[in-house]
């Protein structure tokens, strides 16, 4: 727990705030080019709605009835306009399309991954393996609802008087990642379809049983990321969070090396040395020689008394 502290104290840089209008722009380069590609989006619904709703006020401000304009009764349509406003648009999304498709299969390229994460979906929980080169090498643990999260659910008390500030927000395992390392996830279920979403990542992926999605992940800053399952999956759908640590590599390795030591086998105990099977025999015929000779000495109190 120590060791993963100064994560857990590094600002929460991703996780919403009270107010928030725009989305986060993450922490990975997924979640960066999702966040360019809605900023430019939103620029260009915005020039739009200035020239159409500035259109509209110029209209109805400089044509109104109480300067005298009258209707055009004999206007049916303009083939020009026609032309440009379906031409405008087309043109404008096969601009955006461009970028958008090779940002999209970005995401999707699993390839060069320094290392594999399979997760598995549960009701209502989180199952994490981190495979290893050698059978012992390999951790796995689940990740639930943290326990004062889920004794606070069960009390019905009001939430906001409970001093929890990532109410339903926290588990008990959180997922331990590398940063600056690009990592592949293997998404699946066990029971009912799930779906695996931390905002901060920039991606969501389902959870289907009998089925392995992939994606992956670069986180570049230190830090505790939160999401949630956001598939619905049963009664207690909404208390599978998810909590993603990232430390720097070092912390990374020293906790891994921990978890496999604490999963390791006990050694197994020394054998116990036997006797010589060819020194048995050999013992057991001295034993009688040995009785004999005894019975054959003189006792040596007889001896002394005959003197």
């Amino acid at each position: 727990a120590s060791l993963l502290a100064p994560a857990t104290a590094m600002a929460q840089s991703a996780d919403p705030v009270r107010w928030q209008l725009n989305m986060g722009q993450g922490v990975t380069e997924s979640s960066k080019h999702a966040y360019d590609a809605h900023m430019q989006v939103f620029l260009v619904c915005v020039v739009i709605g200035i020239i159409v709703f500035g259109a509209m006020a110029y209209a109805m401000f400089k044509f109104r009835k109480s300067k005298g304009a009258k209707p055009d009764v004999d206007f049916t349509h303009s083939t020009l306009l026609e032309v440009i406003w379906t031409a405008v648009p087309v043109i404008m999304l096969v601009l955006m399309a461009f970028p958008a498709t090779d940002k999209l299969i970005k995401m999707y390229d699993t390839r060069d991954a320094a290392m594999t994460i399979k997760v598995t979906g549960y009701q209502w929980l989180w199952k994490y393996d981190y495979p290893g080169e050698k059978p012992g090498d390999a951790v796995s643990f689940t990740s639930r609802l943290d326990r004062k999260s889920d004794d606070i659910r069960q009390s019905k008390i009001d939430a906001r008087d409970a001093d929890h500030p990532h109410y339903l927000l926290d588990v008990d395992n959180a997922l331990i990642v590398p940063t600056d390392t690009k990592i592949r996830f293997l998404i699946t279920a066990d029971d009912v379809i799930h779906a695996w979403w931390v905002p901060a990542l920039g991606w969501k992926q389902d959870a289907i049983p009998g089925i392995i999605n992939e994606a992956w992940t670069e986180i570049k800053t230190p830090g505790v990321y939160r999401g949630q399952c956001t598939e619905l999956c049963g009664k207690d759908h909404g208390f599978m969070p998810i909590v993603v640590k990232a430390v720097p590599k070092a912390e990374f390795e020293t906790w891994l090396a921990a978890e496999r030591a604490k999963n390791a086998p006990p050694a197994p105990a020394a054998p116990i040395e036997a006797v010589p099977a060819e020194t048995a025999p050999a013992a057991e015929a001295a034993a009688p020689a040995t009785a004999a000779a005894d019975q054959n000495a003189p006792a040596p109190a007889a001896a002394n008394a005959a003197g």
